[in-house]
């Protein structure tokens, strides 16, 4: 479920979760009552409603896991207090992970606005002590999702900034980063996690409880 309008941004999430679990049916909605994207707390408050609306057609679609397509984890709440089945974010997912792969791990996202949700979200994982700290690239998240040179320069100079501050894993703390994921990681050399390929997964896992 991607909880902004953009149907393109669902697409490659979509794209990327196939590829990651092979065999499975993976479904994609949007949330067409969201904004264009989720950048800071007003903006994830206005998509909460329609993805509350959507749930309906997961069930009919009997859903084994739902995945929130936005690295806030729009919702997360009331989606699982709401849902027929396990609802897992994409934040959570990658957080989790890191937290499995390395001792220190740091987190790259789009906008500084972004940044005081996500330090939310860690502290309520309980992730604080191995979270390094959250950058913001400056990008937003449309910008992202378009691709290019200077976004990948961007985003390799945040991840850059993430391992100075000693960080041994970086976290793509935006769904539209996903797919450039493999690109950046040839590039930088560096551990990335990416909560699309995390939450696929963890979906996976859940499925065969």
């Amino acid at each position: 479920m991607n909880p902004n309008s953009t149907e393109a941004m669902t697409d490659s999430m979509v794209s990327v979760a196939r590829e990651t679990a092979r065999g499975d049916e993976v479904l994609g909605w949007t949330n067409h009552l969201g904004p264009p994207s989720i950048q800071g707390p007003e903006d994830g408050e206005a998509a909460v409603e329609g993805l509350l609306a959507l749930l309906p057609e997961a069930r009919a679609a009997a859903a084994d896991a739902i995945v929130i397509g936005c690295f806030d984890d729009t919702g997360l709440g009331p989606l699982q207090a709401a849902a027929h089945c396990p609802v897992i974010g994409i934040g959570q997912a990658a957080m989790s992970l890191a937290s499995l792969q390395s001792d220190r791990f740091g987190i790259v996202t789009t906008l500084d606005v972004s940044v005081p949700v996500i330090e939310t979200n860690v502290d309520c994982y309980g992730f604080r002590r191995a979270c390094v700290g959250v950058f913001a690239s400056g990008l937003p998240v449309l910008e992202v999702e378009r691709g290019g040179q200077d976004v990948e320069d961007r985003l390799a100079m945040a991840i850059a900034n993430a391992e100075v501050a000693g960080a041994d894993a970086v976290v793509l703390g935006c769904a539209g980063m996903s797919r450039l994921r493999r690109r950046l990681s040839a590039r930088t050399g560096s551990l990335l996690i990416d909560g699309v390929v995390a939450s696929a997964f963890i979906s996976q896992a859940l499925a065969c409880r």
